[in-house]
């Protein structure tokens, strides 16, 4: 049984995926929070998982009582639930089902050892910043973890933007698009466009032209603070996309805004979990490791 002191008493667990690997994993949290008296609240948006021991809630109910919510899947999972849970401010552990898994960092095999450690008080907390976007005068603000991409919706099709910070007039380019990323999402749609690794800890905002048509366009680093515009200047198919998973139309003349949200993601993780261990892992970095000398 775990004490009193534990930070953790009501635990949701989700997935946005729907498989069975991923209920194998969930019932077996469930055994584990089970055992140690923990409460299980089970979010409606999970309600392909049948729960033997918890409850379905409304992700509502979720977001005001739980204490953490344990998300199973890969990075987009994870995606997932900071969207409905961790931007409420719900602190979010991840289990990594998926392939890279920069987010979600609890094995499977790992995980009676790493649920019962964390629920002890045993873990490392780091917080992630959201970006958020309205076009135009928009009141409604959408947000995102990883990029917000704005992009040419046709193959071969260069799109033409000015880019405008703290008001300041930047550059007009012609492009593919420009994906404006968090340090989180370097590890993500960025890194495959060829950007910069940036640690999660930097407060920094990257904004990285696609396809320029240009032979001295590079990534440009700014801080966190910095409030982004970005004018469509031309007549075409653009659109907008946040994390993959919102896309809206954009036309010529539109005004992105662009700016670091007020809430964050708070991310829970093992004692022994290391950034710079998982670019090695993930991303074959290193060689090998050198050997710990012996004094």
């Amino acid at each position: 049984m775990v004490t009193k002191k534990t930070k953790f008493k009501k635990v949701g667990i989700y997935s946005s995926l729907d498989a069975r690997k991923v209920n194998h994993i969930a019932y077996q949290i469930e055994e584990i929070l089970q055992n140690l008296n923990i409460d299980i609240l089970i979010p409606a948006s999970f309600s392909s998982y049948k729960t033997s021991f918890g409850k379905h809630y409304s992700d509502n109910y979720v977001n005001k009582n739980a204490d953490l919510v344990i998300a199973i899947g890969g990075d987009g999972t994870l995606l997932s639930s900071a969207r409905r849970f961790g931007y409420m401010g719900i602190p979010i552990l991840g289990v990594n089902l998926g392939s890279l898994g920069f987010l979600t960092d609890v094995p499977p095999e790992e995980l009676t050892h790493s649920i019962q450690s964390i629920l002890k008080n045993k873990y490392e907390k780091e917080e992630r910043f959201f970006l958020e976007s309205k076009v135009n005068n928009e009141k409604t603000k959408n947000k995102a973890l990883n990029e917000i991409v704005i992009h040419s919706r046709k193959v071969a099709q260069l799109i033409e933007y000015e880019l405008f910070i703290d008001q300041d007039f930047v550059y007009r380019q012609k492009a593919d698009g420009i994906i404006i990323s968090t340090p989180t999402g370097s590890t993500a749609y960025s890194l495959s466009a060829n950007g910069p690794i940036i640690h999660p800890s930097a407060k920094a905002i990257c904004l990285l032209p696609m396809f320029p048509h240009s032979l001295n366009s590079r990534p440009l680093i700014v801080d966190e603070n910095a409030q982004i515009q970005i004018r469509i200047c031309k007549k075409g198919s653009s659109s907008l996309s946040l994390d993959s998973h919102l896309i809206n139309s954009l036309h010529y003349g539109d005004l992105i805004n662009i700016s670091k949200a007020k809430s964050k993601l708070t991310l829970i993780h093992p004692l022994e979990q290391d950034f710079y261990s998982s670019c090695r892992n993930k991303l074959g970095w290193s060689l090998g490791i050198p050997k710990k000398k012996h004094t």
